[in-house]
């Protein structure tokens, strides 16, 4: 344990906290710190549904950021309204010992860098995503083009600018290396889920409260966006009547998700809007089965480290993940579920909801004991606090 108190100034545009649905890593991860104080700044534009909001919570400060719909230049200058915004919050005040700055898009490092060199401040790069080569794999940019270029120049640029690089998952390590980057200047800390948060909770409504239920409830929670192949999801309800499939969560694909289903009428599908993450946890331990579903994606299959999945473990839900990778080793590993291709996931939800009461609840008593082990927030926050103390 530190003797002295240091400072860290966070940069995320879309850190939440914990009373808010989305991604609450951030607020998680650095509230476990012994010995230092932290800021996180985040934007006031929710990711998924595009409305704004304000963070009034102690450690959160709120920027006002620009709108946009789609992926085209609205989304660039909602990235630079953030970053000017961060750019005022980390100039005003103490000096912070540490600027963190956190991906996916890549102008949040930038303005990092930029803050810890006026401030006199150390710098971390935390890489949660692989810009520009997701943007490639998706089709939102053409490698080789000029953008793809500059964002490689940025991402090689800032890599080697770093005090300290932290990853979310081994499996991008040579990415890093092949980039020139020493790998004693690497950690991973990866995502997580602390077991104890989703205890149910009997204060709140539980899930199978909030939709009419039939057979097994099975539960997908999180983003609803391309890199997350969630069609296949619906397509597995279709072949699945006799069983209840409910969907938590938004994004740019869930209008046509809804349509979809429709289209199919299936009366077994709910979606239900994102729900704040302390009364997700209450609730998610309800399910009987949880889907994990990712594009096919080759940087998926090298390396991935996803929230729900951690999520579903710690709350002892047997998990079905079509990812190949770090998912598939993690559910194996666990023996907590089955991993199957897209395409065989209506198979594999069969073949869990056919099993009798006591194998799932071995399997669910697996899935904890695993997430407590190895990828619980308070592990990962020790990886953290070494990355910061080594570094003041």
């Amino acid at each position: 344990m530190r003797d002295s108190s240091s400072t860290v100034l966070v940069l995320n545009q879309f850190a939440k906290p914990r009373s808010a649905a989305g991604g609450t890593r951030h607020i998680e991860l650095f509230g476990r710190l012994r010995g230092w104080r932290f800021q996180i700044v985040t934007g006031d534009v929710d990711l998924y549904t595009r409305r704004r909001y304000r963070v009034r919570e102690p450690g959160f400060t709120s920027v006002r950021v620009t709108h946009y719909q789609r992926n085209d230049h609205w989304r660039v200058l909602n990235w630079l309204s953030y970053c000017a915004g961060a750019f005022r919050v980390g100039m005003r005040g103490e000096r912070p010992d540490v600027v963190y700055a956190s991906s996916p898009h890549l102008l949040t490092p930038l303005v990092g860098w930029v803050l810890a060199r006026l401030r006199g401040s150390r710098f971390v790069l935390e890489v949660r995503d692989l810009w520009p080569q997701t943007l490639v794999e998706l089709s939102h940019m053409r490698e080789g083009s000029a953008s793809h270029r500059a964002f490689s120049v940025l991402e090689r640029w800032l890599c080697w600018k770093a005090d300290h690089i932290v990853t979310v998952t081994d499996g991008w390590l040579p990415h890093f290396e092949r980039l020139g980057v020493d790998p004693s200047r690497i950690t991973t800390v990866s995502n997580s889920a602390e077991p104890e948060d989703f205890l149910p909770n009997p204060q709140l409504v539980p899930l199978r409260e909030r939709v009419p239920v039939h057979g097994r409830l099975v539960v997908f929670a999180g983003a609803l966006g391309a890199a997350n192949g969630v069609q296949a999801l619906v397509d597995a309800a279709a072949a699945l009547p006799q069983h209840t499939f409910v969907l938590i969560g938004d994004g740019m694909v869930k209008p046509r998700l809804i349509a979809y289903a429709r289209e199919l009428s299936l009366s077994n599908v709910h979606f239900l809007d994102p729900i704040p993450k302390e009364e997700f946890c209450g609730i998610l331990a309800g399910a009987d089965i949880a889907v994990h579903t990712v594009a096919d994606l080759p940087l998926f299959r090298r390396g991935m480290s996803p929230n729900k999945l951690y999520d579903y473990l710690a709350a002892g839900v047997p998990v079905v993940t079509t990812a190949e990778g770090e998912p598939e080793t993690i559910v194996q590993s666990a023996d907590a579920g089955i991993r199957v291709p897209p395409e065989q996931l209506a198979t594999a939800i069969r073949k869990l909801a056919e099993l009798d009461e006591s194998e799932l609840a071995r399997m669910s008593s697996n899935a904890i004991a695993y997430v407590r082990r190895h990828k619980s927030r308070t592990v990962q926050a020790r990886r953290l606090q070494t990355v910061l103390d080594k570094l003041v």
